[in-house]
């Protein structure tokens, strides 16, 4: 009995020295005690755990084998096995090992929990889920099981069994950071924000230091609409830890959002610099590249994005977006192609690629939309897709009734989407007219303003009048940069309309100064190559009097082309965001070109001799001449390359990127006529053509 005695403390010796960390000791008293205990299966184990100690994994399965060879039901032998396997990725036989523990011993909780974990990692959710159960079942306080638990219910998608799972491991722990951390998690995809941003503070009470939880209230303050906030959340959070990658990737998505792109661009390649094959890092970071105009360097983002995950639908979408910017109108059309075998109900890349294509008879796209359109499942923005895919398509089949059919339904159900009123534009337009007629504190003239190298050039009118032609003419000058449509002046301006208020209304000098420098600011942060830079956003129209207060030695540019052609280009065409709500409706279309109409001759009258009309249809039957006028209009001497303009490389994202890369095409104002008939009521609601 003595013997067995000393051996039970040698034993306990050399666990003592293994549980204090003393691995190599611990090895060394166990290789003393195999002199004497050569056939002794708890050695063998504790040899195995020595190794697995020391990461040398592959030793420690063979002492595992050896001590279940000596000990075939030597429950903990069989745990141990199953975790070394689990570290070595031999998943199935580390699931096969927990098995086998627990058919020896049926109680053994944190067989049954790992035995989850292996689960969880071979994404087979509801076996882990049942795994976790038991081992609650057994052990109600197990922490890790009841954690784990809510882990694999949120990864289920069963986020109202997640969130009671959590709040039961926080009330076993309550300063369990990650538990909160996750059930805000939970709470955020519930949409219950306030819930969710409560965890995330909780979890910051117990540990300041926690970058996740900074990340996770930068996501929901994104999800709020409150960016600045987000953008702190997110510095926060790589204050911390720095290497984040996720972290820097998502505060490229909110500086995107708010139009901070050079800061957004350093985010997203220093979330590519930690994570090189961060897919969505890559594929933002063409959106941004693109959307300012660095089309070789988005369309190398978007490849890269596409190597990672070549069946990502939208990245090969973009890309033809892109190639189409860039005039490489071929490889387009084999990205949305290339799109559509990914994703054959890809709604908006049917749409883009009709944009692009010519239809024939029999074309097997046309069939699939249709059969899109007859099942009845789409929504209603990708009915709107296709509705004015299948238009081009009946177009160039020359089947007008059809064209009609769907472009109508089409136009219709997006006036449906954006819920326009054409109210709110009249009432729009009739607020900037009250604005500068009686208000009399309203600036005649600016003397404080100071000069800039940066010559703005503003072109403007009705979508589709011809803005992107002269764009582009005019950027094809060697002292030119054309910049496209800027969005800036709206986001200025619009605000002080919105709010305009006849009792209470102020419009300082002061006001009008700092419209002034931040859109200067903002062209500065283009960095663009020449001083000259034209804005050819078509609706800043509406703010021809704040321009011309602000930059008084702005040119303004407004094109005049035959109503019915631009309203006819207008109705056949979708436009994405929210601005061009009028353009779906053929009596709003009226009305607001008549809006426009009226809108102009008020700023002629304001601002005589300021404002250069320039007409379409002039421009395309006598371009040098016009093309002469216009220059000298904006002060520029004569360059040939403006007669050549087809050939200017620069990006074009509008509906017209085709159009201004050929040469000059006469003839596209009688379009319309073809469609009289149909487009009658548009006809009727025009005051003048």
């Amino acid at each position: 009995m003595a013997p067995l005695d000393l051996k039970q403390i040698q034993i306990s010796s050399a666990i003592d020295l293994f549980s204090n960390g003393e691995i190599n000791q611990a090895l060394d008293a166990v290789q003393d005690l195999f002199k004497d205990y050569p056939n002794e299966s708890l050695l063998f184990n504790i040899r195995g755990a020595c190794y697995a100690g020391l990461g040398q994994l592959d030793v420690a399965i063979k002492n595992y084998e050896d001590a279940i060879a000596i000990k075939p039901d030597y429950a903990k032998a069989h745990f141990n096995l199953a975790g070394s396997l689990h570290d070595l990725g031999q998943m199935d036989a580390a699931v096969q090992s927990y098995e086998k523990t627990i058919e020896i011993e049926p109680d053994y909780a944190e067989a049954h929990n790992n035995l989850g974990n292996v689960f969880q990692e071979l994404e087979q959710g509801d076996a882990a889920v049942q795994s976790y159960k038991k081992a609650l079942e057994i052990k109600p306080d197990y922490i890790a099981a009841q954690y784990s638990l809510g882990i694999s219910l949120q990864d289920l998608g069963q986020l109202d069994e997640a969130v009671k799972s959590y709040k039961k491991a926080l009330k076993i722990k309550p300063d369990f950071v990650e538990a909160h951390n996750n059930l805000g998690i939970t709470f955020f995809k519930l949409h219950q924000l306030d819930n969710a941003m409560q965890c995330y503070k909780k979890a910051l009470v117990f540990n300041p230091d926690f970058a996740d939880a900074h990340n996770n209230i930068g996501i929901a303050l994104l999800d709020l609409g409150q960016l600045d906030d987000a953008v702190k959340s997110y510095k926060a959070a790589l204050k911390l830890k720095p290497e984040f990658a996720e972290v820097h990737y998502n505060l490229g998505v909110v500086l995107q959002n708010l139009e901070c792109f050079d800061e957004a661009v350093i985010s997203y390649k220093a979330a590519i610099v930690l994570q090189p094959d961060y897919a969505d890092a890559h594929y933002n970071l063409g959106i941004v590249l693109h959307d300012t105009g660095q089309l070789s360097m988005a369309i190398k983002s978007l490849q890269k994005a596409i190597i990672i995950k070549p069946e990502n639908a939208e990245a090969h979408k973009y890309l033809g977006n892109t190639f189409q910017s860039n005039g490489q109108i071929d490889e387009a059309i084999k990205c949305y192609e290339k799109t559509l075998s990914i994703k054959p109900d890809h709604a908006d890349a049917h749409r883009n690629l009709s944009t692009i294509k010519r239809y024939t008879k029999g074309d097997t796209q046309i069939i699939l939309m249709q059969e899109l359109l007859s099942n009845g499942t789409l929504s209603l923005s990708n009915q709107i897709h296709l509705y004015f895919a299948l238009a081009k398509a009946y177009e160039n089949l020359g089947m007008q009734d059809k064209l009609f059919e769907a472009l109508n339904e089409g136009n219709r159900l997006r006036k449906e989407q954006l819920n326009y009123s054409h109210d709110n534009n009249l009432n729009e337009h009739l607020k900037i007219i009250n604005l500068f007629n009686l208000i009399p504190s309203f600036p005649e003239k600016l003397v404080l303003y100071k000069s800039s190298k940066i010559r703005p050039i503003f072109i403007v009118g009705m979508p589709r009048s011809g803005t992107s032609l002269v764009e582009q003419i005019i950027s094809s000058h060697q002292e030119v940069h054309g910049a496209g449509e800027l969005g800036t002046l709206n986001k200025l301006i619009f605000p002080i309309i919105d709010e305009f208020s006849l009792e209470d209304m102020d419009i300082s000098e002061k006001t009008i100064l700092s419209i002034r420098k931040d859109y200067l600011d903002f062209l500065s942060s283009l960095n663009a190559p020449k001083s000259i830079i034209t804005d050819k956003m078509p609706s800043n129209f509406r703010y021809i009097g704040f321009i011309l207060k602000a930059f008084p030695e702005a040119k303004i540019i407004n094109l005049k082309r035959d109503s019915r052609a631009i309203c006819w280009s207008i109705y056949q065409r979708y436009f994405p965001g929210k601005g061009l709500g009028f353009a779906f409706n053929m009596k709003d279309l009226a009305g607001y070109y008549n809006s426009y109409s009226e809108l102009m001759s008020f700023w002629h009258q304001e601002f005589p001799n300021k404002i250069y009309d320039i007409c379409y249809e002039d421009l395309t039957t006598n371009q040098e001449e016009e093309t002469k006028k216009l220059l000298k209009y904006c002060d520029l001497d004569w360059d040939d390359s403006c007669l050549n303009f087809h050939i200017n490389k620069r990006a074009v994202r509008t509906t017209s990127s085709l159009q201004v890369r050929k040469k000059m095409y006469q003839g596209s104002s009688e379009a319309w006529k073809k469609y009289a008939t149909h487009i009658q009521p548009l006809i009727d609601g025009l005051k003048t053509y």
